[in-house]
Parts: structure tokens; sequence; C-alpha cells
């Protein structure tokens, strides 16, 4: 590809575009470095962490009728689907360079859903996503240009690995490398995230990536679910799955990566644990323990910290800000 960029360079030169404001915001322009405009992607971030993991649990309670991939199957395929006539994507006037990037982004998200589910196949949905977290982190550290980055993704890390029980020796060692290897793709997925988007207008970047992405998990889906994947009730659950897991969270991360650095973006998503340990205990009865409560805390205080970063990052950007 012609970006010569790093792969870790942060997603946008600055933390936020104060003079325009997402059309999810519906407030009317911003003030120049406002905190609405610095907290915007933030909100985005989270709303998509939310949908993203309660998807993920309905996901676990299918999986005994559809198979690990064959769930893969229809959340990416009825994704795909979705956004491609949403979006109605051009197809033509690309530069290979740009074909070259979603094309890394569809093997990129489809990798990391097809790792993820064999992994919560296997072990709690929690224990999952912590484990995967550590991909972002990674990606944080590496990214990271300022000093007080790297203390929060320090402490999201510790966060992450209490909520692991200090060790993962009672799981399942082909379900914690599932994991390991989803978050190494999660971590793919956000540099290929946004570059995507500064070369395809809207959601056409994403609508071509998913495509890609249920092409490639769609002879996998059917050679072990086969005719299961054609059950009306399993396809109702699959749609909600996509719906959930892979349509508004995607979108909502890839118009969040437009305007938040990627290092930003990697410590917000130690989140997630908290967020899938939370949906496990709701809607799969995976009880939440004191050690639990305490990982989650330290997360959401790394996250805390992490937005508070990003505001006054703004205000540095606009000396101006009252």
């Amino acid at each position: 590809m012609n970006d010569q960029r790093s792969a870790v360079e942060p997603a946008a030169a600055a933390v936020a575009v104060p003079e325009a404001v997402s059309a999810l915001d519906g407030a009317g322009p911003a003030r120049p470095g406002g905190r609405r405009a610095a907290l915007a992607p933030v909100a985005l971030v989270v709303a998509g962490g939310l949908s993203v993991q309660f998807g993920s649990a309905v996901a676990a309670l299918l999986m005994p009728r559809a198979g690990a991939l064959g769930v893969v199957t229809i959340r990416l395929a009825v994704a795909a689907a979705v956004l491609l006539m949403v979006c109605r994507p051009k197809w033509r006037g690309h530069s290979r360079a740009d074909w070259g990037t979603v094309v890394a982004f569809g093997v990129a998200m489809g990798a990391m859903n097809i790792l993820f589910y064999q992994a919560l196949d296997r072990i709690p949905l929690g224990a999952a996503v912590t484990l995967e977290v550590l991909g972002p982190l990674a990606l944080s550290v590496a990214a990271s240009r300022r000093l007080i980055n790297l203390v929060w993704a320090g402490l999201a890390l510790g966060g992450v690995f209490l909520l692991g029980g200090g060790g993962f020796d009672r799981l399942d060692p082909v379900g914690a490398g599932f994991a390991l290897g989803a978050g190494a793709m999660w971590a793919t997925y956000i540099v290929f995230s946004a570059r995507t988007g500064r070369r395809f207008p809207q959601a056409d970047g994403l609508a071509l990536a998913m495509a890609v992405a249920a092409v490639l998990s769609l002879p996998l889906g059917i050679l072990e679910s086969g005719a299961k994947l054609a059950v009306p009730s399993t396809l109702a659950m699959g749609a909600a799955v996509a719906l959930m897991s892979s349509v508004l969270p995607y979108t909502l991360e890839l118009m969040a990566l437009r305007r938040l650095p990627a290092a930003t973006f990697a410590v917000l998503m130690s989140l997630e644990p908290a967020i899938a340990a939370t949906a496990g205990f709701l809607i799969l009865d995976q009880a939440l323990t004191a050690t639990d409560a305490l990982a989650i805390a330290l997360v959401i205080g790394a996250s805390m910290g992490a937005i508070r970063s990003q505001v006054g990052g703004a205000r540095r950007a606009r000396p101006d800000t009252p």
C-alpha cells in the first residue's frame, strides 16, 4: 500500500475536530475546543462497546444451535447485507491502495470474529474479552507519545489481569490462545479501521470490508453448520447478533476513529472486559466476584483518565477556549 505512515500512528492529527460535530450529536455547532466536541467520539466508543458485548452474550446463547463458526457466518453475512444496502458504496473510482486497505480491514475483521467466537465457545465471555483486550492495550502503549497515556494503559492492564483472576491457568488453553489471537486481530482492526475511514466517505469502506469478512467466513460456517444456518429462528437470532455486534458498533467505532487518536481509542477498549462481565452476569448467569468488581473499577478508572486526557488535549489545541 502507498500509506507510508506507521501502523500505530494516531488516527488523526488532533484529538477532535472542534469546528465540526458528528451528526449524532444533534446539538448544532460546538464551541471551538469545547468539551462536547472532545467527548463525542468517546461516547461513540462506549456505545459501541455496550452493543457488541451484549450482542456477544446473545451469540453465546445461539452457539448450541448453529456452532461458533455458524454464528460468525450469520453475523457477518447479515451485517454485510445491511451495510451494503444502506451505504450503497461505489465499486469504481478507488485506487489500488484504497482496495488494499479495505481488504486488509475486512480480513482483520473476519479473523477477529472467527477467533473470538472460537474462544467464546471454550471459555467464559468475561475471560475471553479480558484476554482479547490485551491487543488494543499493546497498541496503546506502542502508539502513545505522552507519558500519561502509558499510565492509563498500565492501570487498565492491571485491571485486565485482575479480572482474569491473576492468571489464566484454569482456562482451556486452546480457548485462551484463540482469545489472544483475536486480540492481535483487534489491534490490526483498529489500525485499518482508521485508515479506511480516511480513504472512504461515510461508512462505505466499512460496508466493503464487512463484505470481505463475510466471504472469508462463509465456507467455514457452511462446513461446520450446513443446513442449521437456514433455520428461521436461528437466522432471526443471528440477525439480532449482527445488528448488535457488527453493524452498530463498527459504524460507531469507524466514526469515532476519524476524530480520536488510536492510543486513546485503544485505552478505551479496556472498558470491554467490564462490559462483557456485566453482560455475562445479566444474560449468561456468570457470577461477578468482589475481585471482578475491583478489576472493573480499575479499567473504568483508566478509561476515565483517557477521557480527561482527550478533553485536556482538545483544550490545549485551542488556547482561545474560555
